[in-house]
């Protein structure tokens, strides 16, 4: 973090995990399949413009999520276990350590543009997807490289040595506020 003042600046280290949520329109019902949303079109798109495109474009992932049904949340089901989960992420960042060999500090969501080039190389079908999300969704550039980040990040957390279209579809899915702004 650089803190600029009129007659100095300084440089702060600094490493952060931004985590944000909103309700997808003024009532927050839009989505809500037990309550009727009351808002119009135009209140839900003045909502989300809200949020600067600049500023969205910086979050790696965004999406829905909806209420859990009450006998979802009284089932007694048991998900996957945080310890299977440490296992997977472990196993992720291994094969990135492995990957970045001479930073072992650096991961995927750290790749700038000529490593994302470099480590995230696409199938025609890949290229195919992701010319098509770009031109639909009207992504930028730096949305670009997130998506091939994420993605790249998916197809280690599935031990595989190619980012496969399943795996961009993914990332792509996890860019929903770009299809509504």
């Amino acid at each position: 973090m650089t803190i600029a003042r009129s007659h100095s600046s300084v440089k702060f280290p600094s490493e952060f995990m931004l985590v944000a949520a909103m309700n997808p329109c003024p009532c927050g019902y839009y989505t809500d399949p037990r309550r009727p949303c009351k808002c119009t079109q135009p209140q839900i798109e003045k909502y989300l413009a809200r949020i600067s495109g600049p500023l969205l474009d910086r979050i790696d992932l965004h999406l829905g999520v909806r209420a859990v049904p009450f006998d979802d949340l009284r089932n007694q089901k048991v998900g996957t276990p945080s310890s299977t989960m440490r296992e997977q992420v472990g196993a992720a960042r291994a094969r990135q350590r492995e990957r970045f060999g001479h930073d072992n500090n650096m991961l995927n969501s750290r790749m700038g543009p000529r490593l994302v080039r470099t480590h995230c190389k696409l199938s025609e079908d890949c290229e195919r997807i992701l010319k098509q999300a770009m031109t639909e969704l009207g992504l930028s550039a730096r949305a670009h490289d997130k998506v091939l980040r994420v993605a790249r990040t998916i197809a280690d957390l599935e031990k595989s040595e190619h980012i496969k279209p399943e795996h961009l579809s993914e990332a792509i899915q996890y860019r929903t506020l770009d299809r509504q702004l």
